[in-house]
This record gives C-alpha cells, structure tokens and sequence, in this order.
C-alpha cells in the first residue's frame, strides 16, 4: 500500500515527455493563488499605507520660482522627476529639501545648481533662477520678496552674479533667523537661572531642564551653518563650483567656437588646391582660425581672472555671515557656562545642606546613644535598691522576735 501511495505522487514527476509544466504545478499545488486583477490587495499588519507615502515622497509640490532676467516671482506646480531634469540634479539632493525628511543645514554646489538647506530657505539656486520650496513659513515668503527688490534695485557698480547674491540672502535669512532665536534664548534664561540661584525648587529645576535642551538643540543647528560656511571658505574648489554664471558663459561660448570650427571646416573642405602654392583664400582661413584660437585663449584667460575675483568676492561674502554665526554660537556657548557654573553652585548648596544634615544627625545619634547609656544605668541601679530596701524590712521585723524570746 505505502509503494503504491509512493508510485502515485512519484507518476507525474516522471512524465515521459519531461514537460516542466507538470512539475511546477506539482510542486506549487499548496501555495494560494494571486488575487484577480482589480482587486485591491490586503496590506501588512500594522496598516502602513506605502502607495500614499510613495506618492507623497514623488509627487508635485508648490514651488516659487524668481526670474534673474525680470525678477518675476510665480509659483509653480512640479513633481520631483521634472525638477530632476529641469537642474539637473540626482534625487539624493532633491532629498535634502523634502520637508518629509529632517537634514542638517547642508549647501551643495553642483554643476548646474547649488542645493541649498539653511532652516526654513531651502531652495534650488541656478544662473537664470531660483526655485524655493513654498512654504507658509514668514522667512520663505520675506526671502523672495526681498529677492525680488534686490533685483529690482540692483546699483550700477554691483557686479555680484545672481547665484551668489540669491546665496548671500539665503545665508542673512538663516543667520537672522538662528541669532533672534539665540537673542530671545538669552533673554529668557539669565532671570531664570539667577532665580533658581536664590531659589531651588522643582519648578524653577524643570524649567531650567527645559531651557538647557532648548539650547542643546540650537547649539547643534547653528554649529551645522557654521562648520558649512568655513567648509565653503577652506575649499576654493566648492567656491569655484558655485559660479554658475561663468560656466554658463564657457558652455555658450563653446557651442559658439564650435559652430565657428565646423563652418571654417567645411569651407575648407569645398575649395580644394589648385596648385602646391597656398591661395590667398586658404590663408585667410587659416588666420581666421589661428585669431578664433587666440580669441578663445584670451577669453579663457579673462574668464579664469574673472572667476579669481568672483571667488574672492564669494569667500568675503561668506567671511562675513561666518563672523554673524560665529559671534550667535559665542553667546550660546557662555550661555552653556553661565547654566553650568548655576549647577556648580546649586551642587555645592546642595552638598553644604548634606552635610548640615549628617551633623544634625550625628548629634542626634550622639544624644541618643548618651540618653540610652543612662537609661542602662538607671535600669541596673533599680534592682539593688529594691534588694537593700527588702533586706532593711526584713531586720526591722525580726528585732521585735529576738525580744520577745
């Protein structure tokens, strides 16, 4: 019975016409089937929604875009693929400005963009534009309307191209930001810690606890902007990768040169020698040339003297808000001292209370110890009076007896 049962499982895995569709269905007989077509499938337990969170994560956002031409400023509705190929960027930078995520202060420069992630102005810089996300945020509404005037009122003399002017306002916006809210931190703790020093309490102790992790976290957020700025400032190659303007210019002016190179090429490939001696024709062309080729080396000679200069101008620009942050993180870090030498004293308080306390309680055990030495001596001292006392009665009573007798 047992080979009979074994013949029949082992029939349709030895088919003759060794056909694998009768293994598979063999071997997949106890697996559930798929579910039809238009039927939504049932989610994992924990219910987590992926389909949405994935729309969320590559879907459109509001963006305001401020024209460098017209200094026009319009709000426009893109997903994250067209902003990808608009300017040119991997998702990975994309990323650094999703409200969805939490990044550190971060500044990238890219071949066509600079990624910037400063607090709330978290925006995509090019040489024709800048794409803020929107935001109901005051600071994202005020930086491009301030954007806008400056471009308005642009002074003749300034020569600042536009990426490093929407930068420069960018850096403003998050240093003012980060040095108010250090301000209103200052101004709120000094009375608080000095109360706490007059007196201790839990209340005043939560509130301090509450105050030193608010201070905690911005110290962390302004030493972020500030790492990147002297990061910026230490590397001429992050600085030069910034001017976008200029590499704009190359790009343009090459395509021109090449369009230049091509036309002179085929000029001459049509007119071909008559004879060994040069033509006026062909010598014209050649000096055409060798004048493109010296035009195109003073040029690029200029444009190396020009992004010089820029990048001085960039590494002056960011000298000046490193001084800003530099000077916020100095009045936070005596703030930390300030908190910590308010718990040095609270702890030698505390420790002068401590040891009142284990004075007091060593006169305590002192007087008890004495208090329970007297009360040994007056519990050994009873019975031999009471023995005594028995033993005088006792002598009173038998006088009278003697007499008698």
């Amino acid at each position: 019975m047992a080979a009979a049962a074994a013949d029949a499982v082992k029939q349709p895995l030895l088919n003759p016409r060794g056909n694998p569709e009768h293994v598979a269905s063999a071997s997949c007989r106890s697996l559930p089937s798929a579910p039809p077509t238009g039927v939504a499938s049932r989610r994992f337990p924990g219910g987590l929604d992926v389909l949405n969170l994935k729309k969320r994560g590559g879907g459109t956002r509001s963006w305001i875009r401020v024209d460098s031409a017209t200094a026009s400023v319009q709000t426009l509705e893109v997903d994250k693929a067209t902003m990808m190929r608009r300017c040119e960027l991997p998702a990975r930078d994309l990323r650094l400005l999703d409200p969805l995520f939490v990044y550190p202060s971060t500044i990238l420069g890219r071949e066509r963009a600079i990624v910037v992630n400063l607090e709330q102005i978290r925006c995509v810089i090019t040489a024709d534009e800048v794409l803020l996300l929107n935001s109901l945020d005051s600071y994202v509404l005020q930086y491009a309307a301030e954007l806008q005037r400056r471009l308005l009122q642009r002074a003749e003399g300034d020569e600042l191209p536009f990426e490093f002017r929407a930068l420069e306002l960018a850096l403003e916006a998050a240093c003012s930001f980060l040095d108010a809210q250090a301000a209103e931190l200052e101004i709120e703790a000094y009375p608080l810690l000095d109360e706490l020093t007059s007196k201790i309490s839990t209340l005043n102790l939560e509130r301090v606890r509450r105050l030193k992790s608010r201070l905690v976290a911005l110290t962390r957020r302004v030493q972020k902007v500030r790492d990147e700025i002297e990061q910026l400032m230490d590397d001429d190659g992050d600085m030069a990768e910034m001017y976008l303007t200029e590499k704009k210019m190359r790009m343009e002016f090459g395509d021109q040169s090449l369009l230049g190179y091509n036309s002179v090429g085929a000029g001459a490939s049509v007119s071909a020698p008559v004879s060994p001696v040069s033509s006026p024709t062909e010598s014209r062309k050649l000096e055409k040339t060798f004048s493109l080729c010296r035009s195109r080396h003073d040029s690029v000679k200029s444009s190396d003297n020009t992004t010089t200069e820029h990048i001085q101008e960039l590494e002056m620009l960011l000298e000046a808000y490193f001084v800003v942050i530099d000077s916020s993180l100095n009045k936070l870090t005596s703030l930390k001292e300030y908190i910590d030498d308010t718990e040095d004293f609270i702890n030698i308080q505390l420790d002068n209370v401590r040891n009142q306390l284990i004075q007091f309680e060593l006169l305590l055990t002192t007087a008890t110890f004495v208090v329970a030495i007297f009360g040994v001596v007056a519990g050994a001292d009873a019975p031999v009076e009471h023995s005594l006392h028995r033993t005088n009665e006792s002598a009173v009573v038998s006088v009278p007896s003697t007499l008698l007798s």
